[in-house]
């Protein structure tokens, strides 16, 4: 991926009220954080972060965390944020930590437009393989539950799979998001620019009974 640089880069990542300098500090209680127990949604990838800054004003009773990985991204992102939300935090992470800055208080997760990392020999880097699975297995708080888009029909496939195998069950999967949508509908700033000439875009949503959860 080529980032382009932005001005003012540190400054911005300093400056912001948003960005969580020391995110493992919070392992296990992101209540701490925002100051209450309503449920945490995370989206791994928020990119330039359209979608979760949306989120954040519709829901105000849901937190709701960005992660990105790249410095570039995250300093696009933050100053396009309502200064007055209080129910959203940035956190600029590689993936792979996320069991190390989570620990069974994610309630939801989305996974919106992920790399497809299309050569075989890094499957397992996709966010969506068993690798990464198994790591959300250790964050989720109640019942697993993922949120998919992409419009990728390789890693889309590949997704439902690796998703069927870990127990998943599979609903609301369309091959077409974009057919029939409410004027509420929020979708991310990858989203509009391939929707727009004409793109499929596929959607799911895996969910998973915890096993320590009495139903």
């Amino acid at each position: 991926m080529r980032l382009r640089n932005v001005k003012n880069k540190e400054e911005i990542l300093n400056a912001s009220p948003f960005l969580v300098k020391n995110p493992k500090e919070y392992y296990g209680n992101w209540s701490s954080y925002f100051g209450n127990t309503n449920p945490i949604y995370i989206e791994i990838g928020m990119g330039k972060g359209k979608f979760i800054r949306e989120h954040a004003k519709k829901y105000p009773n849901i937190n709701f965390i960005g992660i990105e990985k790249y410095d570039s991204v995250v300093a696009k992102c933050l100053p396009k944020i309502d200064g007055s939300l209080t129910n959203l935090a940035i956190v600029r992470m590689d993936a792979l930590d996320i069991d190390r800055v989570f620990s069974h208080e994610v309630s939801r997760i989305y996974l919106n437009f992920s790399d497809p990392w299309p050569k075989k020999r890094h499957h397992l880097r996709r966010l969506s393989s068993k690798v990464f699975l198994e790591k959300y297995s250790s964050i989720f708080k109640d019942d697993f539950d993922i949120w998919m888009r992409t419009d990728n029909a390789d890693l889309f496939c590949y997704s439902l799979m690796s998703f069927s195998e870990a127990g998943y069950v599979l609903k609301h999967l369309t091959l077409d998001l974009h057919q029939d949508l409410p004027e509420d509908f929020i979708t991310t700033e990858y989203e509009d620019r391939f929707s727009n000439k004409g793109m499929p875009i596929y959607s799911v949503e895996a969910i998973k009974v915890s096993k320590t959860v009495n139903k």
